[in-house]
């Protein structure tokens, strides 16, 4: 038996990629598409040649599973109508504009019980696998500095400018929970959770509702320093990830759209002090490069319905995610260090 997803929610761009994945797989069958927008849903659908449907909870009675790709405004109404009839739920990052509305979510799954995926696609990177296996190994010695710096120039286009992704009440913030938030779970997946963090703000560049640029800086029990950084107006790079030890260095380019174009080789580079000190280049190539980046999400979905067990990246990691940005936002508006959580 074929698996059927319903895609509920095609405001997101990456409902695109995600459709594309599961159209590639022989075992699985949009069985159609909703948006509050009728018009939307139907050019989307058209793209993609697959039904509209304009009855939600129709189509989700349909449906065995759902992934929803509305404005982050909407993830709330569509978990509560798909965790209503039970049906496990692939959502778009961030898990919600507020605080409340990641709790109110994270409370209906624990509630009804549905399996449920947070997106986030730098966890099916083999560059950042091959960043963990190196971090694993103390490759680096002790790790005392990383930067991630992420985001894009979109926001010097006007389409962008004038899509909901810079409307407060339905984005929940700019650049830093828009790119930031892929920063915080890389973040935790890589050295865990952060005691505090110190941020700043600014839209001056764009003179948007919300920033479009950032950069917090998080602070580890253990010492370390993790920075991140953030815009719409990254017109080009090269380095997005810098991780530095007692013993050695990593730099990793390719992972954003802002370094996509940069280089063709040598993306994950390596400096090993002692001997043999000296550069070396992993033969890896982020998935970002090769343009097969968010399908991953699509695809590690489908696994998992297949194969039972646990999501590869849970509700936990979207609400922690999540909690790391809302504190930098807080930090932001006082001017002060704030801590993770409170």
């Amino acid at each position: 038996m074929r698996l059927k997803i319903a895609i509920l929610g095609v405001e997101h761009y990456h409902a695109n990629f995600w459709a594309g994945a599961f159209l590639q797989r022989p075992e699985v069958e949009i069985i159609g598409v909703w948006d509050q927008a009728a018009d939307k849903a139907a050019e989307f659908a058209g793209r993609h040649g697959i039904e509209v449907q304009d009855d939600l909870h129709r189509l989700i009675r349909k449906s065995h599973a759902v992934a929803i790709c509305s404005a982050t405004s909407g993830h709330l109404m569509l978990v509560e109508a798909a965790a209503a009839l039970g049906r496990p739920v692939l959502c778009e990052k961030p898990l919600g504009i507020d605080r409340a509305q990641c709790d109110a979510i994270a409370a209906v799954v624990a509630r009804t019980g549905i399996r449920f995926m947070q997106s986030f696609p730098k966890r099916f990177d083999p560059a950042n696998h091959e960043i963990a296996r190196l971090l694993q190994e103390k490759v680096l010695g002790r790790v005392t500095l990383c930067r991630v710096r992420h985001g894009h120039s979109h926001g010097l286009t006007e389409v962008f400018r004038s899509a909901w992704f810079v409307d407060p009440t339905r984005s929940g913030g700019g650049t830093l929970l828009d790119e930031g938030v892929h920063a915080a779970d890389f973040l935790r997946w890589m050295f865990g959770e952060p005691e505090s963090v110190f941020a700043t703000l600014s839209s001056a560049a764009l003179g948007l509702p919300v920033e479009d640029t950032a950069v917090a800086t998080f602070r580890y029990a253990d010492g370390l320093i993790a920075e991140v950084t953030t815009s719409w107006c990254f017109a080009a790079a090269d380095t997005s990830i810098e991780i530095y030890g007692t013993e050695g260095s990593i730099l990793l380019s390719g992972v954003d759209i802002a370094s996509r174009p940069t280089r063709e080789t040598d993306f994950l580079r390596v400096f090993r002090r002692g001997e043999g000190e000296g550069w070396s280049a992993s033969d890896v190539v982020p998935s970002f490069k090769t343009g097969v980046f968010h399908e991953h999400v699509a695809w590690a979905f489908v696994d998992a319905l297949k194969k039972g067990g646990p999501m590869p990246v849970t509700i936990e990691d979207g609400r922690k995610a999540f909690t790391m940005i809302e504190a930098a936002y807080r930090s932001a508006a006082t001017g002060r260090v704030q801590m993770i959580g409170t």
